[in-house]
């Protein structure tokens, strides 16, 4: 093709505007954590007016370990996310195999009904959620948090579609080895399921670490809130707010999923790549 063709030229500018857009994009979704970054690591001062040789100073973060119980707050969400994973990986486990490998009476209109519920926010379930936990005596409880998120919709559905894409050969040479129901499930089809179970397990951490409102509701003391409403809580503005401290602190209720997508980032992206829905 020649370089200066009418068809060149509109591709290289296609090219150039859509890298542009990507950096652009880029730059707009990072920038906020920039900020906090600059602000948490420098003085009120300097907060709002960017000096390049501004002194650096952990002060602030100090302030924010001793105005607010960030550690406790990091336990409860460390416990409520590793709760709530380990939950869903069973349940949705369990209801995945049944959907994919068995046919029962009624079983299409019970995967529809699952499937429905990915179009119900949680938020409309809000006030009877309430009204039964209270009822249950399980009102500003870490498993009062968790206990509405125990089974997954969409990790249903993912699994599902994973294990629906195993070969049925190989459940068959595994009965012939002599595996029963559950040796099938746990040394064939969770297995040749690990990318999905990866990346659900990643989005469901991630979910759960930042969801704000119904712990909010349902938490009232320090020993049960979660990060984010003890984030929400400390940055309120009737307490004042200290921008360089409320920046260090959110740092704190952030860094944990930072470093461990700085870690494991490319297991993070091989996994969403391998588990494309089939």
């Amino acid at each position: 093709m020649n370089p200066s063709s009418p068809k060149k030229r509109y591709w290289t500018l296609d090219a150039s505007l859509e890298t542009f857009a990507a950096w652009f994009i880029a730059i707009l979704w990072i920038s906020p954590l920039i900020y906090a970054f600059w602000a948490a690591f420098h003085a009120n001062e300097y907060a709002i007016h960017f000096e390049l040789f501004a002194p650096l100073t952990l002060e602030n973060f100090r302030e924010a370990l001793a105005q607010a119980p960030f550690l406790r707050y990091g336990f409860n969400t460390f416990v409520l996310v590793t709760m709530l994973l380990a939950s869903q990986l069973v349940i949705c486990t369990l209801a995945a195999y049944a959907f994919a490998r068995f046919e029962f009476v009624g079983s299409n209109l019970a995967f529809a009904l699952v499937l429905v519920q990915l179009m119900i926010t949680p938020e409309i379930l809000i006030v009877e959620n309430y009204g039964t936990l209270a009822d249950m005596g399980l009102v500003d409880t870490i498993t009062g948090i968790g206990l509405p998120y125990m089974a997954s919709a969409f990790g249903i559905f993912l699994i599902r579609q994973a294990f629906k894409s195993t070969p049925k050969e190989l459940e068959e040479a595994a009965r012939l080895e002599g595996c029963g129901l559950f040796g099938i499930l746990w040394r064939v089809y969770v297995p040749l399921a690990r990318p999905t179970y990866l990346a659900y397990g990643l989005v469901s951490i991630s979910h759960h670490w930042n969801n704000f409102l119904w712990p909010l509701i349902i938490t009232n003391s320090v020993e049960t809130r979660p990060l984010t409403v003890g984030l929400g809580i400390f940055g309120a503005p009737e307490s004042g707010v200290d921008w360089s401290i409320v920046s260090a602190a959110t740092l704190l209720s952030v860094a944990p999923l930072l470093i461990a997508f700085l870690l494991f980032q490319r297991q993070f992206i091989q996994s969403f790549m391998h588990s494309g829905i089939k």
